[in-house]
């Protein structure tokens, strides 16, 4: 847990806002400062992120007061920390896994969590994904719980996270789906290769009766069916009711809320068939990239499970993890972040491989922990230079990196900061923005109350313009006599690179900088 705590909250502010992020960041400001948001079914996701990020400048507001929300509690790190807390919640979560994968398989699939490239490179971003892994995580340790020790508590937690699960992100209805069919696939796998591969047809008669039995006392042990007939109407309620109080915007936009996602799923019908579409061994490719260990120890797992399936749990994981990783390959809509739904499950199969092996004898220990330190070296390696170094570096080989924003943004918002503070006339500084492609520049300019977002070549008389590359020309003839280009020093154009194939110009009227107009 300390491991994975620093990977994801050290330098929190280090990677520039991805243009997913300052989309995010959009809805957020809203909703801290004017206290709106509406949920948009046609190309966003879900509530919760916004309402869970909005806890922490709220809480500023109420004990400092408006200016330190804004100052303190809306700012870079205050609202990734919430997706890099959800991160650490994930792990906690597979450590409460031990009784089902054995000690040092949660252990071992712990320790490979919290080092996973992809899972410190996601929690470390301002979008859905982390959540959306830790609720589904949560709906299955909350229905093993209830399983085992019978609680109704868990029944609700459970309904709970399914809730915020749909809640968050439209492809919660692939997550259900394959872990639906992953249970009933796990009990029809069981009765199969006990029924038809037990030598002893006796052995399997008694067998069967013992799990009749046993199954009959859990029914018992659980309440028996009126009491779980009760407890799927709760479950149901708080199902229902989360997510209308979520998509209602908790009932300032009902009933619309509630109608657009159900609405929804058209939407990204249509954008799974349209929208970075990718060829079917993608997401294996990416593993191979950046998961190795995962996918490799994974892949043993799920064959030790096949092979002598012994655990169900550990073969429900493994139809969970490959069930994903083959629904979301068969989609022609494919983005790395989708990735860390299926790391979760692999990482649960990798542990219980090496718990398998570590049942085989105590002489296995050394075997362990040699498999281990590889892994943990490999990942660690690739998680430091992604996360710390190369996290917009757009090479193949960084498959996280998805048309990431370049750190030479941040010199840009830096010379803006000074244009500000030469003129005095600090967030009243106005800014015309004439580049069609500009996030997540509202994010970084969001303190600025008089920036203009035109996307088109317009006329303008204030201290700052931001134009796209393509449009160096025009600006030199409208603007040249009395603007002076900022160059950023990492190119011959003197251009900001805002991502793969997007460039932008700097200009600061000469007044602005003390030179003669």
């Amino acid at each position: 847990m300390a491991v994975g705590a620093i990977l994801r909250l050290y330098d929190l502010s280090l990677v520039p806002f991805h243009h997913d992020e300052g989309v995010n960041g959009n809805f957020l400001v809203r909703l801290v400062r004017e206290g709106f948001y509406h949920y948009d079914p046609g190309n966003y996701h879900g509530p919760t992120l916004y309402y869970f990020s909005a806890i922490i400048p709220w809480i500023f507001r109420f004990l400092f007061g408006q200016a330190a929300q804004n100052n303190y509690g809306l700012n870079t790190v205050t609202v990734r920390v919430v997706p890099a807390l959800f991160g650490l919640g994930t792990i906690w979560l597979v450590l409460l896994l031990r009784r089902r994968i054995g000690t040092i398989g949660a252990l071992c699939a712990a320790a490979l969590l919290a080092v996973s490239p992809g899972a410190v490179y996601l929690s470390r971003y301002f979008i859905h994904e982390t959540l959306f892994v830790f609720f589904t995580l949560g709906v299955v340790v909350a229905g093993l719980k209830y399983y085992e020790v019978g609680n109704p508590v868990y029944v609700v937690l459970a309904s709970l996270s399914a809730a915020l699960l749909f809640a968050t992100k439209e492809t919660a209805v692939i997550s259900a789906a394959v872990l639906a069919i992953a249970l009933a696939t796990t009990h029809l796998y069981l009765w199969f290769m006990n029924r038809f591969f037990q030598r002893d047809r006796k052995q399997w008669r008694s067998e069967r009766e013992r799990k009749t039995g046993s199954q009959t006392s859990a029914l018992r042990r659980l309440g028996g069916a009126k009491k779980l007939a009760l407890l799927s109407l709760i479950a149901i309620i708080v199902f229902v009711g989360v997510n209308v109080l979520f998509y209602s915007s908790f009932f300032n936009n009902y009933p619309k809320g509630v109608y657009d996602a159900v609405k929804t799923f058209e939407f990204w019908t249509k954008t799974g068939k349209e929208a970075h579409v990718h060829p079917i061994t993608t997401y294996i490719w990416w593993l191979l990239r950046q998961e190795l260990p995962i996918i490799f120890l994974g892949t043993i797992g799920a064959a030790l499970i096949v092979w002598k399936p012994r655990n169900a749990f550990a073969l429900f994981s493994a139809l969970w993890g490959f069930g994903l990783l083959a629904a979301y390959s068969l989609i022609g809509y494919k983005t790395p972040w989708l990735v860390l739904s299926f790391v979760v499950p692999l990482a649960l199969i990798s542990g219980y491989a090496l718990q398998v092996v570590y049942d085989w004898g105590l002489g296995q220990i050394r075997l362990i922990i040699a498999t281990m330190l590889l892994a943990v070296a490999i990942s660690g390696y690739k998680t430091v230079d992604l996360n710390f170094f190369n996290y917009d570096n757009d090479d193949q080989s960084y498959v996280y990196v998805y048309a990431h924003t370049r750190r030479e943004l941040l010199a840009l918002v830096d010379e803006i900061e000074k244009v500000a503070e030469r003129t005095k006339l600090a967030s009243k500084t106005g800014i015309t923005i004439v580049s069609t492609d500009y996030w997540p520049l509202p994010w970084y300019l969001r303190d600025y109350t008089g920036v203009g977002y035109h996307g088109r070549m317009t006329s303008s008389t204030e201290p700052v313009i931001i134009a796209s590359e393509s449009q160096g020309a025009e600006i030199q003839t409208n603007f040249g006599d009395r603007y002076q280009q900022i160059h950023s020093g990492s190119n011959s154009a003197g251009s900001y690179p805002l991502r793969p194939g997007v460039n932008l110009l700097l200009y600061v009227r000469r007044d602005a900088l003390g030179l003669t107009p």
